[in-house]
C-alpha cells in the first residue's frame, strides 16, 4: 500500500492510503458478513481510509440512511477499530421524510443540521470524534459564512477532525474557504467529486443542477486542485460502477461524446500491454497523475477489491500515460 497525507494543521491531518473503500452499500446492498470480509481483507492490505455518509442508501429501503454507519460501527466495536482506520462521513444530503430523496429536502449545511446530523452519525459510527466530516452538496438555503462557522465549531470543540466538500461549484468552495481563512478558522481541506478516465460532457442538466454536474472533476477543480496544493482530491467512482469492465454496462448519455471511443480504445491497448485488468489501468493512471488524488473504490466482494488493491503497484511509462490522455 501506499499513502498520502491529508489536511496541514498538525493536530489532524492524516496519513492515509492512497486506495479509499467506499462502504455506500454496506448493511444494506451488501450484507453484513460480506461487508465485514471486505473490511477486513482492506485493513489487512494496509487499507486505511473508509468512506461513507449519513444518507447511506437511503434509496435501497426507502428509507432517511444510516445504515452504512451503523455497520461500520459494529465492525469497529467487533474488531477494536481505534484511530488508525480514519472513517469519513457526510451530512447534508439525508432526506428529512422516508420514500423521498435530498431533492425533496435534506438536512442542509445550517449550523444547526451541522451540529445534530454530526451528533447523529458520531452515535451511529460510536466515536467520540469523527475524522473527516464533508458537506455533500450544496445548500443555498443558509449562508456560507454560517456553514463555515458551523463546522469550524465543531472542530475547535474537538468533534470533528478534517473538513472536505463534496459536489458543489468551485466558485462555492473557494468563497467558504476564502472566508475561514479571513477568519481564522478551520476549512475545507479534502474535495471529493466524481473522476475517472472517461470525462462526462459538463453542459447537461444533471438532477438538482440545471446548469449542467457540480459532481464531476471538470477542468475547473482540476485546476484549482493543482494551484492550491494543500487540497487532495477523493476521486469517487473512479470505475464507474463497472462500465470499464462489463459489456452489459451503459454509459451514462453524457459520456456519448467523440473522446470517449478513443479514450476507451487506448485503455485496451495498455490493458493488454501491462497484462492488468482495464479497472487497474484506470487506478493506476489516476493515482500516478499530476494530481494529489485518491481513489475511492466500492466493492461487493472481496474479489473485487483485490483487483483494485493490487493497481496500488502498476506503473504506467510515460508513453502509455500520453496515449491515454490522447483526447
Amino acid at each position: 500500500m501506499k499513502y498520502r497525507t491529508i489536511g496541514t494543521d498538525p493536530k489532524t491531518r492524516r496519513e492515509v492510503s492512497v486506495i479509499a473503500l467506499g462502504a455506500m452499500l454496506f448493511g444494506s446492498a451488501t450484507d453484513e458478513s460480506t461487508s465485514y470480509a471486505i473490511l477486513d481483507r482492506y485493513v489487512e492490505a494496509g487499507g486505511t481510509f473508509v468512506d461513507t455518509s449519513n444518507n447511506y442508501a437511503y434509496w435501497v429501503d426507502g428509507g432517511l440512511g444510516g445504515r452504512s454507519e451503523e455497520l461500520l460501527g459494529r465492525w469497529r466495536r467487533s474488531r477494536g477499530v481505534g484511530d488508525e482506520i480514519v472513517i469519513a462521513t457526510k451530512l447534508g444530503a439525508r432526506p428529512l421524510v422516508p420514500g423521498t430523496g435530498y431533492a425533496d429536502g435534506a438536512d442542509g449545511l445550517s449550523a444547526k443540521a451541522i451540529r445534530e446530523s454530526a451528533e447523529a452519525s458520531r452515535q451511529r459510527l460510536g466515536v467520540d470524534r469523527l475524522d473527516m466530516l464533508y458537506a455533500h452538496i450544496e445548500d443555498r438555503s443558509v449562508s456560507a459564512r454560517e456553514t463555515v462557522e458551523g463546522f469550524a465549531e465543531l472542530v475547535t470543540e474537538g468533534t470533528v477532525g478534517l473538513l472536505g466538500v463534496s459536489n458543489h461549484a468551485v466558485w462555492r468552495v473557494e468563497r467558504a474557504r476564502a472566508i475561514a481563512a479571513e477568519a481564522g478558522l478551520p476549512g475545507y481541506e479534502v474535495l471529493q467529486y466524481q473522476h475517472s478516465l472517461l470525462r462526462p460532457r459538463y453542459d447537461m442538466p444533471y438532477g438538482i443542477f440545471p446548469e449542467g454536474s457540480l459532481g464531476h472533476a471538470g477542468a475547473e477543480l482540476l485546476s484549482y486542485l493543482k494551484e492550491e496544493r494543500d487540497l487532495t482530491l477523493v476521486a469517487y467512482s473512479p470505475l464507474m460502477g463497472g462500465v470499464y469492465a462489463r459489456q452489459d454496462k451503459q454509459l451514462p448519455p453524457d459520456y456519448d461524446h467523440p473522446g470517449t471511443p478513443v479514450r476507451l480504445a487506448a485503455l485496451r491497448e495498455v490493458a493488454a500491454e501491462t497484462g492488468a485488468t482495464v479497472n487497474q489501468v484506470v487506478l493506476a493512471w489516476q493515482l500516478g497523475g499530476p494530481y494529489p488524488i485518491i481513489s475511492l473504490v466500492g466493492a461487493s466482494s472481496v474479489a473485487q477489491l483485490e483487483e483494485s488493491l493490487a493497481a496500488v503497484d502498476l506503473e504506467l511509462t510515460e508513453d502509455q500515460r500520453a496515449r491515454l490522455d490522447v483526447f
